[in-house]
């Protein structure tokens, strides 16, 4: 496995959380250019160099290449994702998951195209559909199958790097991309977050922490989940949301990520600000999906920035 220390080519850290957060206020965030950038570790790291390695597989394959780009240019416009999202309530985004490095095997042999429908009878905003492989056991046909099954958005959830990866979510007909901050150096992810808006995708920022949101809004992003899980280490602190959601600029939309189990958990979201909460792990181990994705919704959103 390619080490993922060879592909970015800058360096990380320089300034605290803290001190960031006291050199402005919450509604004003702006980039530091003097904070650097270094590659990944830990779980998120491995993952990331496996996902550098499919796309080096992808893009030796033009007679592919040529299909997912007729498969996009074909594709209806998918749904909109933001504004799915943008509701007087708290919006659901319920995740197909069937493993996770955190919590092993969730629901092995659920359907993703059953998943989906169930989410979406229980009031999900949109549907998020974990396509990575070797670690979650997902892939394209079960975004495919849910894109044919259900009419709400769809989020592509996998470790995207590269363009390629874009246009396949693109052409299996999803609305939102994940692009996880602190997988991607700056001016890749910048890179990335035009290159998904010029597909008709929306590109989900996924950050955990002041530098990541400075970064995630200096690339463009409009749309901003916090987890509060650390992909590194996969220890989870629900701190993070609280205090993240809260400075997330008011013409964003917030998504509140990881270790929300019940509407009490919705409910805490809400109260930092979030727009919408992503949950998963609970969701795709219910034995009643649909009512599991009901009992998380109608909480009020409190709105940001006041």
């Amino acid at each position: 496995m390619r080490s993922p220390s060879t592909r970015p080519d800058t360096a990380y850290h320089s300034r605290t959380d803290s001190e960031l957060h006291n050199s402005r206020t919450t509604t004003e965030v702006q980039a530091h250019s003097s904070i650097t950038w270094v590659p990944p570790t830990g779980v998120l790291g491995g993952i990331v160099a496996e996902a550098y390695e499919r796309v080096d597989r992808l893009r030796s394959d033009r007679g592919l290449i040529a299909a997912l780009e007729r498969d996009a240019a074909n594709a209806q416009l998918p749904p909109a994702f933001r504004a799915a999202l943008r509701q007087p309530m708290v919006s659901v985004i319920a995740e197909v998951k069937r493993r996770s490095p955190s919590k092993g095997s969730i629901n092995p042999s659920l359907s993703a195209a059953a998943q989906a429908a169930a989410y979406a009878s229980g009031g999900a905003a949109a549907v998020s559909v974990l396509t990575e492989p070797v670690h979650f056991g997902g892939s394209l046909d079960d975004l495919r199958q849910a894109r044919a099954t259900v009419a709400v958005p769809l989020l592509r959830k996998d470790f995207h790097v590269d363009e390629l990866q874009l246009l396949e979510a693109r052409a299996a007909g999803a609305s939102a991309a994940l692009l996880i901050a602190r997988a991607l150096p700056p001016d890749t992810l910048r890179r990335l977050v035009a290159s998904a808006l010029s597909m008709d995708l929306e590109p989900l920022v996924e950050v955990r922490s002041t530098i990541e949101l400075e970064r995630a809004v200096a690339a463009g992003a409009r749309v901003i989940g916090v987890n509060n899980r650390d992909l590194e280490t996969l220890d989870i602190d629900p701190e993070v949301g609280d205090t993240i959601v809260r400075i997330i600029p008011a013409e964003c939309i917030a998504i509140a990520e990881s270790g929300l189990r019940g509407v009490a958990d919705v409910e805490r979201a809400a109260s930092a600000g979030a727009d919408a909460v992503l949950v998963g792990s609970s969701v795709s181990a219910s034995a009643d999906p649909t009512a599991a994705v009901k009992g998380l919704t109608g909480v009020p959103r409190s709105g940001r920035g006041r």
